[in-house]
């Protein structure tokens, strides 16, 4: 038998594995799914109370990871859908939806009728049809004790210029998953990978689908060529030729009995059709060598699609895993790929020139001093090394910069990338954040604060054993008011810290202001003296299967 046979037995002799793997997985997931979708339905009952669109200013979205953020195709806003939030003691699922206006910097949450259940880990894309289109696909609802899960299949529309949500039922589509990954490319949505966990088993895929936004049909891809190993997570984009380019991505593997392997993927594949470009025209995979600066192994890293022809990546972290922990280093760093040239950059920030010119005037002021100061000439100027300068521009106006963070929600509008939320670790704790900033892609020269995050929000619950069942249903609904009552509740036990209060009409600025010295004695207590260099260990074991964030691709922004 030839090398090409062998490869194509062992391709099926794979495709069979998984296929038995997936019966069995859903088998397994099946009774849990039943006993979730009774909880799910109660929740769409509620829902379904709502008969009108109703449109109210607000305060900016509570604390959320794995949402979607997206760029509206017509106007200056930005949509954020969905999300999930983890307190300690329960997690909490949303089906939300929030408009940011980028003008006036300020927030308007939005009820529309029949809404998608409430979910995170799904997809979203956005499309310029009919006043703007943004498409939902997946994505999980977790049980309030965050160990049984349900995975969606279903596919929904949100017309914006109506203000409608419209569920589009297509045979033929993925399977139930999160963690995967969808962009809009050519009047088609591309999704890729994936994953669906039960209690005791999970799957990760490799599948690629492609729905039709034309004549609403769902088709799977059967490419030809060697192909990314299943995953979720990763970054996926598109090029202007209609080509798809997958990085990364995370998945896992069993060892032994209840130990699992986790893997973090650093490989980059080119999905591209040979022909004309057409839905009937053969798919290849082939795999690309990029050169440049890579990005370092991680997961939970946010993606999006900036100018120029680049996408980028944004945070995340990177785990090593023993068998009963995890530690992780958490990131806050940008890196671009460069689609045209193939080639990965880190995006750095730069120094404006009037900057530049004031740190000048700066440094001469201070060599004017005394007599026995040395006045440096413009050959000593010159001498100065390009290092020596950068360095000193970072000791004199040090960057503000978001936290490091994995699971964080971008979008891309005009140029300027937007990022939202996500969350990171100390010790076993994890924080949930609902901050906003945003940054320049064009000029990358500073970050810039556009929603702070609330002190109050870090609060963080201990694990009970006296959590009654009764309390579950409550819990995977959230909302603010059930987060607000729960944070009164920690604060009230005994024997916990009693953070700084914010005093009546207080700004969030002047409180941090006035308590900055508390909360940096506050995280050194807890990460020591060190903390930027110290690794931040994690109760939460095998994390990153359902962390992988989700992304919103809009086209042309």
């Amino acid at each position: 038998m030839g090398k090409k046979g062998k490869r194509e037995k062992k391709g099926k002799g794979a495709e069979k594995t998984a296929a038995k793997m997936e019966r069995k997985v859903s088998r397994r997931a099946r009774k849990e799914e039943e006993d979730l979708e009774a909880l799910i339905a109660e929740f769409q009952t509620l829902d379904a109370k709502k008969t009108q669109v109703i449109e109210t200013s607000c305060p900016p979205p509570s604390p959320r990871l794995n949402g979607s953020l997206s760029a509206h195709p017509e106007k200056d806003e930005l949509i954020l859908f969905g999300g999930e939030y983890f307190n300690g003691q329960k997690t909490y699922l949303y089906n939300d939806l929030y408009l940011y206006n980028i003008r006036k910097n300020s927030w308007t949450k939005v009820e529309i009728p029949n809404p998608p259940p409430r979910r995170c880990a799904h997809q979203a894309a956005v499309v310029p049809t009919a006043g703007g289109q943004l498409w939902v696909f997946g994505g999980e609802f977790a049980s309030p004790s965050g160990e049984q899960f349900y995975h969606y299949k279903d596919l929904w529309v949100l017309h914006l210029a109506s203000k409608t949500w419209e569920q589009i039922k297509a045979p033929g589509g993925p399977s139930g998953r999160s963690g995967h990954r969808m962009v809009a490319c050519k009047r088609q949505l591309m999704v890729f990978g994936g994953f669906h966990e039960s209690t005791r088993d999970y799957i990760y895929y490799n599948d690629v689908y492609a729905f039709n936004l034309d004549s609403f049909t769902w088709s799977k891809l059967a490419p030809s060529g060697i192909g990314p190993a299943p995953r979720s997570g990763c970054q996926m984009a598109t090029t202007p030729e209609g080509s798809i380019v997958i990085y990364g991505g995370y998945s896992k593997q069993r060892v032994k009995k209840d130990v699992d392997k986790g893997t973090l993927h650093t490989d980059m594949f080119l999905l591209k059709t040979e022909g004309s470009g057409k839905e009937e025209d053969k798919w290849v995979w082939s795999r690309l060598n990029p050169s440049g600066v890579k990005p370092t192994p991680r997961s939970g890293f946010s993606v999006a699609i900036g100018p120029n022809n680049r996408s980028l990546l944004f945070g995340g972290v990177h785990d090593e895993e023993e068998e009963e922990s995890i530690e992780g280093d958490f990131f806050n760093d940008i890196y671009f790929y460069d689609i045209g040239k193939n080639r990965w950059f880190p995006g750095q920030l730069k120094v404006s020139r009037s900057e530049k010119r004031k740190r000048r005037r700066g440094r001469r002021a201070e060599t004017d001093g005394g007599d026995d100061e040395v006045i440096s000439g413009p050959a000593d100027e010159k001498e100065r090394s390009e290092s020596e300068e950068e360095e000193e521009d970072a000791a004199l106006s040090p960057q503000v910069e978001p936290c490091p963070r994995s699971n964080a929600m971008l979008a891309v509008k005009h140029g300027v990338l937007y990022v939202y939320g996500g969350m990171f670790e100390v010790g076993d704790r994890q924080f949930t954040l609902s901050d906003l900033y945003s940054i320049d892609l064009h000029k990358m020269e500073e970050w810039k604060v556009l929603v702070e995050m609330d002190p109050k929000t870090q609060e963080w619950l201990e694990e009970s054993e006296s959590d009654e069942e009764e309390e579950d249903m409550e819990g995977a609904e959230g909302g603010e008011e059930d987060e607000e009552s729960s944070e009164e509740d920690s604060e009230d036990e005994g024997g916990e810290e009693q953070h700084p209060s914010v005093q009546p009409d207080e700004k969030h600025a002047d409180y941090l202001s006035r308590t900055e010295q508390y909360w940096i004695k506050v995280a050194r207590s807890n990460m020591g003296p060190d903390a930027k260099e110290k690794k931040q260990s994690s109760a939460v074991v095998h994390r990153d299967n359902r962390w992988d964030t989700s992304v919103s691709v809009a086209a042309n922004n």
